[in-house]
């Protein structure tokens, strides 16, 4: 009997897979009441992976326990309660269907009895967030960027500690410093960024694992990166202590900051960097303070009304910038994110807009903080460039975006082999579009590009050396 029993919930769990949710819920519902929960347990057994996904973009959360009720939470309701789950009679299984992009990644929990939040029980993801850790829908679309992971056998940065005290603001907080592999190599200075939240955009944003990735694969220079945490962070970030706090940062700790490292004193070779509130003051500094900071990374922006009203207003500023923001994100701020887009583009800056199947999670910000990075300090900026890689050289395609065609120029030492690579932005090899004998002589390259509108990465490889531009193609 014992061996006959092993055979029928074999049998249940293979065709369990096999079936779609309709179908079980067909079949669990088609039996009598008193065995419904062995259909849902073997449902739940059957090695499906949950939540349970169908058709690239129709998600399937299940929970089997006996409870009074049950919903989800998230980035996809606002982080209400709202999504409530439908319980199948006779038993302890629930369900609630919903769909989203086939790319998206969402951060959220399970409500049970309406006052208890809990993670996901049957899904193996979760995401640190500012309030611990959440459960993480990955839809089949949405790739891990292999950046925010550690690798051992990469050469790694090293992080200093220390103690800021402000007289400008009466307080201390604690100020982290990144030191790329090999600092202090070489004559030159080295770029720098600032992070606010600088302490979260470590231990939430494995901002050190991005550096040690993106310089190992010569996807961006050396930098040196400063991490400032707030004290008092909504007067500090968008509130009272605005001009108090951009007074701290420009006139005491980044003097301190250059007189203590190798930092370039050139703004285009300074960016600042935020999420949120964070990204706010980073706008607001950068506004005030172009001669300190060219370029500004604001991810999921707040933006204070002087901020649009100046980058409006006001003559066009020497700044580079990057914006994004989730089609999950909190509801005010999506529009204030599309608002400074259309300035920017409208005042003729130079700025990169990127929008998310996401919400406003620290999640989303690591998963794409490599963007910013590469496009502020890419390879070729020329920091401690040996002899050899000066003699190798990719420039900007020209013209970037385009639509069906740009030109590539390029250049390698005499007779030296080299190859031309395009790939994507998790550094995924799509096509070599060149290979051949370098000439001192610059060469240029017309590449006709067919593939989906995006932004690429072109790369240079000659003798060991990569060199890497960003190169958007529109429709």
């Amino acid at each position: 009997m014992r061996k006959i029993f092993i055979f029928i919930s074999i049998f249940i769990g293979l065709s369990m897979k096999a079936q779609t949710f309709q179908q079980f819920l067909d079949r669990i519902n088609g039996v009598p009441a008193t065995q419904r929960q062995a259909v849902a347990d073997s449902f739940m057994n059957s090695g499906i992976s949950f939540p349970f996904i169908e058709n690239d973009t129709i998600v399937h959360f299940v929970y089997n326990f006996s409870v009074q009720s049950v919903a989800m939470a998230g980035d996809a309701t606002g982080w209400s309660p709202d999504k409530l789950f439908t319980n199948v009679s006779g038993c302890n299984f629930w369900y609630q269907t919903i769909s989203y992009e086939a790319d998206a990644r969402l951060d959220y929990k399970l409500v049970i009895n309406s006052t208890d939040w809990i993670l996901d029980p049957k899904n193996p993801h979760t995401c640190s967030g500012g309030f611990g850790p959440n459960s993480e829908l990955r839809m089949p679309g949405y790739i891990v960027p292999p950046e925010i992971s550690y690798y051992s056998a990469i050469p790694h940065g090293t992080i200093k500690d220390t103690t800021f005290h402000s007289n400008i603001l009466g307080n201390n907080r604690q100020v982290r410093v990144y030191l790329p592999p090999g600092y202090p190599t070489g004559s030159g200075a080295y770029p720098v960024i600032l992070f606010h939240d600088g302490l979260e955009y470590i231990t939430l944003c494995n901002a050190n694992n991005i550096f040690d990735y993106l310089i190992s694969e010569h996807l961006m220079v050396p930098v040196i990166g400063v991490f400032v945490p707030p004290v008092d962070r909504t007067a500090e970030y968008a509130g009272n202590k605005i001009d108090k706090f951009t007074e701290f940062i420009a006139a005491e700790l980044m003097p301190v900051i250059d007189a203590k490292y190798k930092t370039s004193k050139d703004p285009s070779k300074r960016a600042m960097a935020g999420a949120s509130d964070g990204g706010n003051i980073s706008l607001y500094i950068g506004m005030k303070h172009p001669e300190l900071f060219g370029k500004i990374a604001a991810q999921s922006s707040d933006v204070i009304p002087a901020i649009s009203q100046t980058f409006s207003g006001e003559p066009k500023l020497n700044l580079s910038l990057y914006l994004d923001i989730g089609t999950y994100d909190i509801a005010q701020l999506i529009p204030m994110v599309h608002n400074l887009r259309d300035i920017l583009q409208n005042k003729g800056y130079n700025y990169q807009f990127r929008e998310w199947h996401e919400g406003h999670s620290w999640g989303n910000w690591k998963g794409h903080l490599r963007l910013p990075l590469m496009q502020f300090f890419p390879q070729t900026s020329g920091l401690n460039e040996t002899p050899g890689n000066r003699e190798l050289k990719l420039e900007q395609n020209r013209p970037n975006p385009f639509r069906d065609h740009t030109m590539i120029l390029f250049s390698a030492p005499r007779g030296q082999y080299l190859e031309l690579i395009i790939s994507d932005l998790n550094g995924r090899k799509i096509e070599t579009i060149y290979s051949g004998i370098g000439s001192d002589k610059p060469q240029d390259l017309t590449t006709y590009y067919n593939k989906k509108p995006g932004q690429y990465i072109c790369t240079i490889i000659s003798n060991g050396v990569h060199l890497s531009r960003i190169i958007t193609a529109v429709n």
